[in-house]
């Protein structure tokens, strides 16, 4: 199981983060305007977090049924071809109808 890594800094963390001034420092307007930007994107990113969260919540309950079995086969049981769904069709008839199905 992959390691789920946290977030360490929040949108106030950014928007309040004061930084030294050296001699000839930092432009404070330049620093802002690129820390709005950086905000922007962290609200950004944190609402598709949530929702693709959501979805992954939604998708797993649709995937279990009441019992708590799989409700839905996985993806790759269901490559079936259509020889396969004939075969299957021929050996249901055989067990259903017997040997009624030459008559």
């Amino acid at each position: 199981m992959t390691e789920q890594k946290t977030i360490r800094l929040t949108k106030n963390d950014i928007l309040h983060k004061e930084f030294k001034s050296g001699f000839h420092g930092y432009q404070q307007d330049e620093v802002d305007q690129f820390l709005d930007l950086v905000i922007s994107d962290y609200d950004v990113f944190h609402a598709e977090i949530v929702r693709l969260r959501e979805e992954n919540k939604r998708l797993k309950s649709q995937l279990l049924d009441e019992d708590g079995q799989r409700s839905v086969q996985p993806v790759e049981n269901q490559g079936l071809t259509n020889y396969d769904i004939l075969k299957r069709l021929s050996n249901l008839e055989k067990h259903v109808f017997g040997s009624k199905l030459g008559e």
